[in-house]
């Protein structure tokens, strides 16, 4: 059943006629198409993309239902809804700006019902196609060798921004599309902060290097965190980290087909509690990825959801202890029927450099 086939199969439980997809994370994988302007149709009998000329070409050699092409790809989505006879339309609820519903409700026929979903498309993006854990395997491969040629040019004195941008340079000389998000680089007391952006700073001796990187492999990505000491680490760095790396490899045993989400965050914390750290750990445990670097599930306190195979998910509990540092250990993780699969090559031990 192929993936249009089973999303039209859920519009029954969600009490629709045909679905407005906006977005392009979506479009893409409902239809193959990449571009940055796009909305999508979808019906029981067919399936409708409306684009700008831009995309004329770049959309008919991509996807294999109706295409529009218009300088206005919005009027022309409308006009097309005033000629069917859909009563209930879908939107992607946390898709959808406030201006653009409240358009619709002035534009569209009287007889027509905006009906909002939530997740329709996200739901069946969870569990990835043999194609998609391919390309999330290159991924996750090529971003591994991109950590290892970039940290071969770690010196001191270079900023945290240096460093970021040779990451993301070798990321794509090896091959990337893009990183697949900002990458992270953060030094010494920044490295307390999660989601630090890499500034000015420079690297210096006897302090913690945090690295949080992906990259973006026929549009799909990875993720990746390492931590990195800039010359040998004392014995509470040592025992720091080996809390951390106790608590993440705890938490990837219990990742298998059937198992809740939040029993994999459970696991994390337990063992970080066993070494007093649990207050320091500030985040969830993990999350999906595939299209986007943030999907469903999330691994999370008391998150139900249960864990299938075919999912991916990131598995990286971590340590922020502010003034001194942070720790968090980073792997990317395939769910399967057996236990799971770690998708990331690069070592965990801490790397002294």
């Amino acid at each position: 059943m192929d993936r249009r086939t089973r999303l039209i199969a859920t519009f029954e439980e969600a009490k629709i006629d045909a679905l407005l997809v906006t977005s392009l994370k979506n479009v893409r994988y409902l239809t193959g198409f990449s571009g940055s302007a796009a909305l999508l149709l979808v019906e029981p009998q067919r399936t409708t993309i409306f684009t700008d000329p831009r995309y004329d070409l770049q959309v008919r050699q991509q996807v294999d239902c109706h295409v529009t092409v218009s300088t206005k790809p919005a009027r022309a989505l409308e006009t097309a809804l005033a000629r069917r006879k859909i009563r209930r339309l879908g939107f992607e609820a946390q898709h959808v700006r406030f201006a653009d519903h409240a358009r619709w409700k002035q534009s569209l026929p009287a007889s027509l019902r905006l009906t909002p979903t939530t997740s329709l498309v996200e739901s069946l993006r969870a569990i990835k196609s043999p194609p998609e854990i391919d390309a999330i395997r290159k991924a996750v491969t090529l971003n591994s060798a991109a950590f290892d040629a970039a940290t071969k040019q770690i010196r001191l004195g270079m900023s945290e921004r240096e460093l970021a941008a040779e990451i993301d340079y070798q990321m794509r000389l090896l091959g990337a599309d893009c990183p697949a998000f900002d990458t992270i680089v953060a030094a010494g007391p920044n490295s307390a902060l999660p989601h630090a952006q890499p500034g000015s700073k420079p690297l210096e001796a006897n302090e913690l290097l945090l690295i949080d990187m992906g990259a973006q492999v026929e549009g799909y990505a990875s993720d990746m965190t390492r931590v990195l000491h800039l010359g040998q680490p004392n014995r509470r760095t040592n025992r720091l980290y080996r809390s951390v790396l106790d608590a993440q490899l705890a938490a990837v045993e219990t990742v298998r087909d059937g198992v809740q989400a939040g029993t994999v965050d459970r696991a994390a914390r337990s063992r970080l509690a066993a070494h007093q750290l649990d207050q320091f750990f500030t985040h969830s445990t993990g999350h999906g990825l595939g299209l986007d670097i943030h999907e469903f599930p999330r691994l999370a306190k008391g998150e139900k959801t249960v864990l299938c195979a075919g999912m991916i998910v990131t598995v990286e509990p971590g340590v922020y202890q502010a003034g001194r540092g942070g720790i968090r250990i980073e792997d990317t993780v395939l769910v399967t029927g057996s236990g799971c699969e770690v998708l990331t090559t690069t070592p965990k031990e801490l790397l002294v450099v």
